[in-house]
């Protein structure tokens, strides 16, 4: 979880909303008082660490009353947070922010994880609010998902931008067969998910598939003995109204970008 430096990223946070000073908390007398952060509604806490670290960085302790992963109900408590009163509300905001975007994120995540079967996994995408990345794809994981790419670096994903700019999509996926183990190849139908499988993609992501036509794909794949050789990810229209019938396609991954990027933040708020 924390194999990047969390704290100077809280740091930029915090920094951002202070800008040169809480002017108005500054007009409060210095007082000791001790706050709790509750939730309003049923959700899955993701974020508790570091809305923590974020209150330590102005001095004040913090316990934490619902790890991250937990159920909450309706008026449950997840933080404890003493300290000068000045310092807590200037961390409020913040803290509230990312706490109630990273257990929007994991609540959907779960939501949707329950609605498929444990053999398919759902995964995040790249569609993440910038500077926020890292935290929404872990409160994906914390919600029972897994992250996929966190970054380009990580993996060659050949998409229709790529292949548009190219002389073909098979030359792309020589191209790249010769230098990487693992890859994974966006197509658009079927020929090209056989395509792909027989010149060694690794992944394969129906883009846009019906589940008819992802039916078809797999059916195909089998035929020709390339199925066991591929991971098939549905992508592309995915939502809580559709992914039951998604995931009894016989594919291995569904990635859903709007976990990410449609967050509904939970109603949390902080009660002194």
């Amino acid at each position: 979880m924390l194999s990047f430096n969390y704290k100077k990223l809280l740091a930029d946070f915090l920094a951002e909303d202070i800008g040169k000073g809480d002017i108005t908390s500054k007009l409060l007398d210095k007082k000791r008082v001790t706050v709790k952060i509750v939730s309003r509604e049923k959700a899955i806490v993701a974020g508790a660490f570091y809305a923590k670290e974020l209150f330590k960085l102005k001095k004040c302790n913090v316990q934490i009353l619902k790890k991250d992963g937990s159920r909450v109900l309706p008026n449950q408590s997840i933080l404890k947070i003493t300290g000068n009163a000045a310092d807590i509300l200037t961390c409020e905001r913040t803290a509230l922010n990312l706490l109630t975007r990273m257990s929007g994120i994991a609540t959907q995540t779960n939501y949707l994880v329950k609605m498929i079967p444990k053999s398919v996994k759902l995964y995040a995408t790249r569609k993440t609010a910038p500077g926020l990345r890292i935290f929404d794809k872990e409160a994906v994981e914390i919600g029972g998902g897994k992250k996929h790419r966190l970054r380009l670096d990580e993996m060659v994903m050949i998409k229709d931008n790529h292949i548009a700019v190219s002389s073909s999509l098979e030359d792309l996926i020589l191209r790249a067969k010769k230098r990487y183990k693992k890859f994974e190849v966006e197509v658009e139908s079927v020929d090209d998910a056989v395509m792909a499988a027989q010149n060694g993609a690794t992944i394969i992501m129906l883009d846009n598939f019906t589940p008819s036509k992802i039916r078809r794909a797999v059916t195909v794949l089998k035929e020709k003995k390339l199925r066991h050789k591929v991971l098939l990810e549905a992508s592309g229209g995915i939502n809580e109204n559709n992914i039951a019938r998604y995931g009894k396609m016989g594919i291995d991954i569904i990635s859903v970008g709007s976990i990410t990027n449609s967050v509904k933040g939970i109603d949390m708020s902080l009660e002194i």
